[in-house]
Formats: C-alpha cells, sequence, structure tokens
C-alpha cells in the first residue's frame, strides 16, 4: 500500500510545525514513550506515521497502542536478509498496524544497469540515497511527523536525539520515542509484551541493515559497528 497526500485540510505550514515540535520537545523530554505516542497521535492524527526497519517491532507496538491502525512505513531497498522481510510480514499479520512498504524507483538490476554492479561498495553514500533517502522523502510527503526507534545509547551520532524534534530536511516533526531508553529497556520492553524482534539479533547482529553492508559485532563494539564495517560511514542518510 502506498500512501497518499489527499488530505490538504489536515496540513499545517512548516512554521506552524516547528514549533509545535520545539515546545513539545521541551516539554515532553521526561516523559514516558507510550505518552509521547499518544501526544503525536492526538496532534497529527492521520498525517502521523512509523518507521521501521524491522530490526524489531518496539516503537510500532508501542504505537498501536497509542493510535490503532497507524501506518508504519517499511523501506524495502531490495538488499534486505528474508529475516528482515519475514519481520515485516509478521508484523503486519499480527499488529494493529497498517504496515506500508516503500521501494526505490529502479530495481537492483535497473541500477546495475545505470551505476554498475555492487554500488553499495564503491559509493554506500549513492546507494543509500537511491535506495532509502529518495523513497523515504516520497512516502513521508503525506506525512507532518514521523516516528522512529533512534535511541541516544546507540552511537555518538545519536547522543543528543530529541524526544520530539524538527526534520528541517523534510520540513516534518520528528518523534524518537525511545530516545532515552537503553537496550535493557528494549529487551524489558520485548519480554513483557512479546513483541516481534528480527531473528538475527540473536545470530550476532546488534544492528540490522541492508545484507551487504551489514556484519555482526564483536564483544565491547557498539551497536552499530556492524553497519557499513571499514567504511568510515556510520549513518544511511534517513537521520542526518
Amino acid at each position: 500500500m502506498t500512501p497518499t497526500d489527499d488530505r490538504p485540510d489536515l496540513r499545517r505550514d512548516a512554521g506552524e510545525l516547528r514549533h509545535v515540535a520545539e515546545k513539545a520537545g521541551h516539554e515532553l523530554e521526561d516523559a514516558p514513550a507510550l505518552e509521547i505516542l499518544r501526544w503525536a497521535a492526538d496532534t497529527f492524527g492521520p498525517r502521523f506515521c512509523v518507521t521501521s526497519s524491522m530490526e524489531d517491532a518496539v516503537v510500532a507496538h508501542l504505537a498501536s497502542r497509542a493510535m490503532p491502525g497507524v501506518d508504519v512505513v517499511f523501506l524495502d531497498t531490495g538488499y534486505h536478509f528474508p529475516e528482515t522481510i519475514g519481520t515485516r510480514d509478521a508484523v503486519a499479520e499480527v499488529m494493529d498496524v497498517n504496515v506500508i512498504t516503500l521501494t526505490p524507483r529502479q530495481t537492483v538490476a535497473e541500477q546495475d544497469a545505470e551505476h554498475g554492479p555492487r554500488l553499495h561498495d564503491r559509493d554506500p553514500d549513492l546507494c543509500c540515497a537511491l535506495r532509502k533517502v529518495a523513497p523515504l522523502e516520497r512516502g513521508l510527503r503525506a506525512y507532518d511527523a514521523w516516528a522512529t526507534g533512534l535511541r541516544r545509547d546507540e552511537s555518538p551520532t545519536r547522543a543528543n536525539t530529541p524526544v520530539v524534534g524538527w526534520d528541517e530536511r523534510r520540513g516534518k516533526v520528528k518523534v524518537s520515542p525511545i530516545a532515552r531508553w537503553t537496550q535493557d529497556d528494549v529487551d524489558a520492553y520485548v519480554a513483557e509484551h512479546g513483541v516481534l524482534t528480527n531473528p538475527l539479533l540473536m545470530d550476532g547482529y546488534a544492528s540490522v541493515g541492508c545484507a551487504p553492508c551489514t556484519r555482526r559485532v564483536s564483544a565491547g563494539e557498539d551497536a552499530r559497528a556492524g553497519r557499513w564495517a571499514g567504511r568510515g560511514k556510520t549513518e544511511c542518510g534517513l537521520h542526518v
């Protein structure tokens, strides 16, 4: 299913949205994740969505409690592990959410024909731009706010993630309800609610991205050390 931007009566201008984000970021800094998501659902209604890499379904599960039937946006890059696609399908089957799969304009074969094979090895930034960043920007046009699963403890680049902030690049409110959580908090929530997680998390992967650019992590490495290992790259571009 593809989101459509056909609700002009619910749109807000960028100035108003920025003000909402700044005010909420301050007021909700210490709020529980579920309260933050209830605020987002009440504030934006159908113009709010959750994005998920299907590493786990924690934020999707939380959002379904705040807003049953919430749109959960997944980027199918064409390079995912089978386990990731399986997690997406399971989430769509068992949770009270509406999973929306976004795809790049080109298939992997079409991209290979234009840019050459294994672009992810030669120019990972361009590959991410084509297969992640551009599809998400098209998909988010139907929304005023989007939620992520970013956490401050994941890596130094995410240490200052606000629970509610302003996404300047897209002109959206960006909600990170579990920004203050630790991995122990995530594990406790998964155990308490029986939340679906990607099987790869039990196989040495601490962060799950595209198969060609993700490896298992070693003891003592941060959660994202297995992403683009050895390439001096830590983010795909969705959150910078």
